[in-house]
């Protein structure tokens, strides 16, 4: 662009041009009014214009376009310049074109623009083999590597029949701030670069794109996150929530389980997470409390594992005895994130709830509003089913006890926990489970000769399904791994027997001492009373 050139400078050339080239100018226009004149009867002719009178011409008029140039530079400010191409440029291109592009750019009003990230996820799985650059990147957390696009590069995609390109661009970002646009800001990086996706298609498909495509990509973009992602487990260290990584093995699949409380389990998790709609409808957290009960060692805490690898959830592991009022309880749980696991474990035994919020002591009359308080149990049903609860989405909330008997009946209504699940002793069912997982056996084929004896033994439940595996993890031979396994459930066979041959003469015993009493009903009260008071103890 000549835009150094002044006006004076610009109109000397133009001159000096047209003077250096046409040394007639009186006798080329009298000739140019000639042969206009003759211009209709000598169609045909071969008597055209000298190239000169053509040449003076071009020249004359790329002087004035110099000359007026250089007085738009020097006259018309920059920013109305570029409005004016742009505005020219797109008229033309509007007119002559049929694809329409759409700009992603990481940036949504100081916010993170989440088509943005779905794009670079859902890209990163369509990257061609032909790609000439490409970005490379691996977190501390990440077991694999990933790869994105790079500068230029091109992916083309199909939907519904409609081709669609998308392009990644990085610009300098040097003339790019912030401010203007309504508070908008560009994605500028820190060195000043700004990333953004191109995405062009034809311009009759814009509501396809636009309500169909859109949502799709996001949607594959989260079930690939979900694939990729490091499940976390956060423990309580001074009032603060830290996490490691959670690699527990365990599975629905792995798992000591009877098949039909499996499949309760899985459809009860698959509705939960598919109907957010649902419960945003009926004015309901989107939240799901469940309460796993049973003796120790039945596996309530693989159960646990088990849901978070099924769910792609993080698991908070909350022990309430580190925790002293109702408002660190109250910020603990709202520092957990969305899709996540808060479990509290043995909570029968956890912490020594009060049942209401204790009296107001002396001189705390002012501060009663404040929750300084300690840790009562309506601070924590007030998180459950309480105003606190929907501060959150797509949360699940498991307590897990060896006495469900001992819980306090709040914690136990419909709302607050809605699935119990009875973690019990080891069925047959569940050691065939067992048996597979650390011992290779598959009784489909051909059942272990042992597997007749084991299941009788089993029956009425004598042992948990953690006793089980440790003794079939003593040995890899699997016949003395199971002959072991068969010794200890003889022996505690032998004394569950030994313990129901004394409550049955327990209760025969308490029999005669009823029918005793029924023929003594008229006898001294004082001995009545001591017989009622002993049957009362026994059976308590």
């Amino acid at each position: 662009k000549p835009s150094s050139l002044s006006f004076s400078h610009s109109l000397y050339i133009s001159f000096n041009l047209s003077l250096s080239l046409s040394p007639s100018s009186t006798n080329t226009t009298v000739e140019t009014e000639k042969k206009k004149k003759n211009r209709d009867t000598m169609f045909f002719s071969t008597d055209l214009p000298s190239p000169t009178s053509f040449f003076t011409a071009y020249a004359s008029m790329a002087g004035y376009m110099m000359m007026i140039r250089s007085m738009a530079h020097e006259l018309i400010p920059a920013p109305i310049q570029d409005f004016i191409y742009s505005s020219l440029r797109s008229l033309f291109h509007r007119s002559s074109s049929t694809t329409l592009t759409l700009t992603i750019d990481d940036d949504n009003m100081g916010m993170s623009n989440e088509i943005y990230r779905a794009a670079q996820t859902y890209l990163s799985t369509k990257i061609s083999p032909d790609a000439i650059r490409l970005r490379i990147s691996k977190g501390h957390k990440d077991k694999h590597v990933n790869l994105y696009l790079s500068d230029g590069e091109i992916v083309n995609d199909v939907y519904q029949d409609v081709e669609l390109k998308w392009i990644f661009v990085t610009d300098g970002g040097g003339d790019k701030k912030s401010g203007g646009g309504g508070g908008r800001r560009s994605s500028v990086d820190d060195d000043g670069k700004s990333e953004y996706f191109e995405l062009s298609f034809d311009k009759k498909h814009k509501d396809l794109i636009l309500n169909s495509y859109i949502p799709y990509v996001e949607t594959k973009a989260k079930e690939i996150r979900d694939e990729r992602r490091i499940l976390m487990l956060h423990s309580l260290n001074s009032l603060r929530w830290e996490p490691v990584i959670l690699e527990h093995p365990s599975t629905f699949e792995t798992m000591a389980m009877e098949d039909e409380l499996k499949r309760d389990v899985i459809a009860d998790l698959d509705r939960f997470i598919r109907r957010k709609d649902f419960y945003k409808r009926v004015g309901k957290a989107w939240k799901r409390g469940y309460l796993l009960y049973g003796p120790p060692g039945t596996g309530k805490s693989s159960l646990v594992a088990a849901m978070a690898n099924y769910l792609k959830f993080d698991v908070y592991d909350l022990q309430l005895a580190s925790v002293m009022r109702d408002s660190d309880l109250r910020r603990l749980l709202l520092a957990t994130r969305n899709r996540s696991i808060l479990v509290i474990e043995d909570i029968d035994c956890a912490v020594d709830l009060p049942n209401r919020v204790e009296q107001q002591q002396p001189g705390e009359g002012k501060n009663r509003g404040e929750s300084q308080g300690p840790l009562t149990l309506s601070g924590l049903l007030n998180f459950i089913d309480g105003l606190w609860s929907s501060c959150g989405d797509e949360r699940i909330i498991i307590f897990t006890t060896n006495h469900k008997d001992r819980l306090d009946p709040a914690l136990l209504r419909p709302g607050r926990m809605d699935m119990h699940i009875y973690m019990g002793h080891c069925t047959f069912q569940g050691f065939k489970r067992l048996a597979s997982n650390y011992l290779c056996l598959n009784d489909t084929t051909m059942p272990h000769r042992l597997y007749p004896e084991i299941e009788r033994l089993m029956e009425g439940g004598v042992i948990t399904p953690a006793q089980v595996a440790e003794e079939l993890m003593k040995s890899e031979d699997a016949d003395m791994a199971l002959e072991g396994l068969v010794s200890v459930l003889e022996r505690m066979r032998f004394k569950a027997d030994e313990s129901s041959q004394v409550i049955m003469k327990e209760e025969g015993r308490l029999e005669m001492d009823e029918m005793a009493l029924k023929r003594d009903a008229e006898g001294s009260p004082r001995k009545n009373r001591k017989r009622i008071k002993k049957l009362v103890l026994f059976w308590t």
